[in-house]
């Protein structure tokens, strides 16, 4: 502690350093040092620990919009595609209109 009376702050030289930054070793005054982690680090230091401490994240973003659009597509195609061979399958008489009457004749000439 009789090493920190005799320091003065580096940043302001007419002050007297409370605290030494455990990361650079100098001297600084109460308004140039902060807690960080349970430790009083220098505004320099603080930064760099800081950045180190971000990671680039990758960005999936758009990979994963193109994936949706496709596949929303596919979903959309298949959909249609099913639809499309029903009706391509369901018999004429469904198609003109008139099945129902075919019913209901063969229901009545079964009836007599």
């Amino acid at each position: 502690m009789a090493a920190v009376l005799s320091q003065r702050c580096l940043n302001h030289p007419l002050r007297e350093a409370v605290a030494r930054c455990p990361e650079c070793g100098q001297y600084y005054c109460r308004e140039c040092v902060t807690e960080h982690d349970d430790r009083v680090v220098c505004s320099s230091c603080l930064r760099k620990l800081t950045v180190t401490v971000e990671k680039k994240r990758r960005n999936f973003a758009p990979v994963w919009r193109t994936t949706a659009a496709v596949t929303g597509l596919v979903v959309a195609w298949l959909f249609f595609f099913f639809v499309g061979r029903m009706l391509v399958n369901t018999p004429s008489k469904f198609h003109e209109g008139n099945l129902w009457m075919t019913e209901l004749e063969d229901a009545m000439e079964g009836g007599k």
